[in-house]
């Protein structure tokens, strides 16, 4: 008799194992890093129903130019969603959906090398009102040291932990450490037009290959107003976070690189979005919010300048909270990196003796850009600060700009001058588009209108510090490199 029973009591526990397991909270967009230096980091992360994205509702509706634009100005809701999700279903059965779930998170970070040195942060509910998010910044950390996380999840106020996920980072190395530096910048990555259906985008698993110390994202992460669906409320925002971080390629590599995170007019509001506008429901200032203090992990001011070793200082640079209206005359008032900022980079310029600085830029500086655009230093109506800003740069011989924005790959040297900028261009082939490959300008020293990202490497060489700049497709191969020597 016990003999028989047996079976179906091993298929009993199974099943309740099964089904305490689906109850969640989950991890599902697992953990991002942000903002790291030789002694800090702030750590992210966002508690889900689901340990895995839906992969079988149903497909966004896709409204037409002119309804877009209906939906955008009349900025209601209930015609947003109806003119998007198919009759029926809700946001939450679509495909792709992963939504958030309260719950309580705790951390545990150690060097990978010295598990005693333990930081342990006590479970901490996430904020339901900040999209089931929470953030935690570690300080008092060692230089150029792999740290491990831990992170466990549990239903607020009970004993079982519901889920749990580890993965690590590494914090820069001391300004007087000499050591080889391996890094990745990236732009322009949208769920629809990711370039591996189940997986996300090929460059992850390209760029992980690669063991970067770190990564920098110049923006354009996701595509607020692009279809599938065109996020023109808080929650279709959301949404396409959740989503678009629930693919395994991204969250596989955001768990284990250290990264650092801009952003650019697509995941604020909408194309060339500037103060005062607003997209569907969505103001400007709420744009900023959800990506500064929700959706990203948060720092008190939106740019920073990081030594990674002797030979390097990187610059990430904000381009959108301190800008101007792209539509005021230009003049000496218009900005787009303001005043304060401004000064700050040209005073940390001048102070580093790094012997490659690299500025890191949402958008280009040099360009070519297409006459019709508006919206950065190499158009037009940014001229005069634009200007400034090169002339400034003229004076330094190992003054690099890495920028993304533009979906294509190229070098620009200006010829006569310093001045190099590298554009890493879209994160896939089939987000590559608005340069013709035929038009190769005189300050072109490469163009590529295909997706892939830029790798960087500065090094020692028999005596000599050497900086590589390589255009990589998007399965990693080198199509292009510049090597610089100091």
């Amino acid at each position: 008799m016990k003999k028989q029973w047996f079976p179906l009591v091993l298929l009993l526990l199974i099943c309740l194992s099964c089904q305490k397991q689906s109850e969640g909270p989950f991890i599902g967009n697992g953990f991002h890093n942000g903002w790291a230096d030789q002694n800090s980091i702030v750590i992210w992360t966002r508690l889900t129903e689901v340990p895995e994205m839906n992969r079988s509702g149903p497909e966004f509706l896709v409204p037409t130019a002119q309804q877009h634009r209906r939906l955008d100005k009349l900025a209601n809701p209930d015609s947003i969603y109806a003119a998007q999700i198919p009759d029926g279903f809700t946001l939450k059965q679509m495909e792709g959906s992963c939504p958030g779930m309260p719950g309580e998170v705790r951390l545990v970070c150690y060097p990978l090398r010295n598990a005693g040195m333990r930081t342990e942060k006590d479970w901490k509910s996430v904020n339901d009102k900040k999209n089931f998010t929470i953030q935690w910044k570690l300080d008092d950390l060692q230089p150029d040291t792999k740290y491990i996380v831990e992170l466990e999840a549990r239903k607020t106020g009970k004993k079982e932990v519901s889920a749990t996920i580890s993965g690590s980072f590494r914090t820069p190395p001391d300004p007087d450490s000499v050591r080889k530096v391996n890094f990745c910048i990236v732009t322009c990555h949208d769920y629809p037009r990711r370039d591996d259906s189940i997986n996300g985008h090929r460059i992850y698993r390209s760029m992980l290959q690669s063991f970067p110390d770190f990564l920098v994202h110049t923006g354009d992460v996701e595509y607020y107003d692009k279809p599938k669906p065109f996020a023109l409320t808080e929650e279709l925002m959301r949404f396409k976070w959740d989503r678009i971080f629930a693919l395994p390629y991204q969250r596989d590599f955001y768990r284990q690189v250290t990264t650092y995170f801009m952003k650019d007019d697509h995941d604020v509001l909408r194309d060339d979005a500037f103060p005062g506008l607003k997209y569907g429901t969505v103001s400007w200032e709420r744009g900023l919010e959800i990506f500064d203090r929700e959706q990203f992990p948060s720092n008190d001011l939106p740019y920073k300048t990081i030594r990674w070793g002797k030979d390097l200082q990187i610059w990430i640079m904000e381009g959108r909270n301190f800008r101007s209206k792209n539509s005021d005359p230009d003049g000496p008032g218009k900005t787009i990196w303001g005043q304060e900022q401004k000064e700050w980079l040209f005073r940390t310029l001048k102070e580093s003796d790094a012997a490659f600085k690299l500025v890191i830029s949402p958008a280009p500086v040099l360009g070519p850009d297409r006459d019709n655009k508006k919206d950065n230093y190499s158009n037009s109506v940014f001229k005069h600060e634009g200007d400034e800003i090169r002339e400034y740069l003229k004076q330094f011989d190992n003054v690099f700009i890495c920028n993304g924005d533009r979906h294509w790959q190229y070098v620009t040297n200006i010829p006569g001058t310093t001045l190099w900028e590298f554009g890493t261009g879209a994160g896939s082939d089939s987000h590559a588009e608005g340069w013709s490959q035929n038009d190769m300008k005189p300050q072109h020293r490469f163009l590529r209108v295909k997706g892939g990202y830029l790798q960087g490497t500065v090094f020692r060489e028999n005596g000599e510090k050497k900086l590589a700049l390589m255009h990589c497709d998007v399965y990693g191969n080198i199509v292009h490199e510049e090597i610089f020597i100091k």
